[in-house]
């Protein structure tokens, strides 16, 4: 800070202006210009850089939403087959939860202070006590686009960063989720993944088309998320009235920055190079209708409730029938017709497949 000072102070001098150098850091403490310094850059980052990123990958989710929104799939919550979703829908998930986190990120604060030493305007009353130093501090910060901190102590606390960093970790959290599902789609075929002309997927085995958008993503996102939380660990605390462990930790952000945006990268090609393989998706759902028990022993609870059966423990039953034996369409059928409830809502369970089992999945996804 000192170094910079001095320049300024040369500059004034070669301009002819040496009768103002000595307002040259005019009673300032260096915080005084590094939360000013700091608040313009890392506004300017995630205004200018990282939220149009994260937008760009928000943006596709909603196009692939909307595109795959009838695209009937197995749901594998816990791993195991269950009540079919929609791969739209699904994708649509993602897009909602990261628009949430970007209107907080989007409507973060970005403070500095220029109160002086320890923030009291000390120095500054002593060389001129009529004027209204709060109110001049706070109009050239404001003047520079920021919002002004008034009670400070040398530093300005840091608290937006905090906000800021956990924010940003949070939406990488999501996007880490994303990455990690759509791994797992490709594995099980759900998605086919465009080769590249040229690229290579494995150094012995030249048949394979390894997820590497997603596995780099996953891995930058991890390294981002790490340097995030230990700023916000880290800045949240400044020993009395000042410590320089927030000066060390800061000349982090570009670093933790930088890793999520290689991630954003990672994911924006990523996802523009899938192709969804409805026929998986089919495939997969006949080979799974025990998945319609939830949807038999709903549909009968509402029967006796209505007055229309007398049967106990719909639960149970259906439980025996289906849990951990494989049912096909034939076996569900006959079952169904033995059931004594109404015959519209036996009709509608006749009707029914694991493809057409996905509730408002698709006015969902659109």
């Amino acid at each position: 800070m000192k170094a910079i000072e001095y320049l300024v102070r040369d500059r004034l001098s070669t301009l002819g202006l040496d009768r103002i150098a000595e307002l040259t850091h005019f009673a300032c403490t260096s915080e005084d210009i590094n939360s000013a310094s700091y608040a313009l850059t890392v506004k300017r980052a995630v205004e200018e850089v990282w939220l149009p990123a994260l937008d760009t990958v928000i943006a596709k989710l909603r196009e692939l939403a909307a595109e795959h929104a009838d695209a009937a799939m197995l749901s594998r919550t816990h791993g195991q087959p269950a009540t079919p979703s929609t791969m739209g829908k699904e994708l649509a998930v993602f897009a909602w939860r990261l628009e949430r986190v970007r209107g907080q990120i989007a409507a973060s604060e970005y403070l500095a202070k220029f109160s002086g030493a320890t923030g009291t305007w000390s120095a500054h009353l002593a060389a001129d006590p009529d004027a209204d130093w709060p109110t001049i501090s706070r109009e050239y910060i404001e003047g520079l686009g920021l919002g002004f901190n008034l009670l400070t102590t040398q530093i300005e606390s840091h608290d937006w960063q905090v906000e800021l960093y956990d924010r940003v970790r949070h939406a990488g959290g999501i996007l880490h989720n994303l990455a990690t599902d759509i791994w797992t789609y490709i594995s099980l075929g759900y998605f086919a993944q465009i080769p590249v002309a040229g690229a290579t997927g494995s150094s012995t085995m030249p048949h394979k088309i390894n997820p590497i958008r997603f596995e780099n993503a996953e891995a930058n996102l991890e390294i981002s998320g790490a340097l995030l939380s230990s700023l916000g660990q880290t800045l949240v605390t400044s020993r009395l009235q000042r410590d320089l462990t927030d000066s060390t930790t800061q000349r982090n952000i570009g670093v933790a920055f930088g890793h999520s945006l290689l991630a954003l990268d990672n994911l924006r090609r990523g996802l523009n190079a899938i192709s969804l393989s409805r026929d998986v998706l089919l495939a997969d759902l006949d080979v799974n209708w025990e998945v319609l028990a939830e949807a038999i022993q709903t549909v009968i609870r509402a029967e006796v409730v209505a007055g229309r059966s007398t049967i106990q423990d719909p639960y149970a039953l259906l439980k025996e029938l289906t849990r951990g034996h494989r049912v096909g369409a034939e076996d569900l059928a006959a079952f169904v017709e033995a059931l004594e409830i109404g015959d519209a809502a036996k009709q509608r369970l006749l009707a029914l497949t694991p493809a057409t089992y996905t509730g408002i999945a698709e006015q969902l996804a659109r």
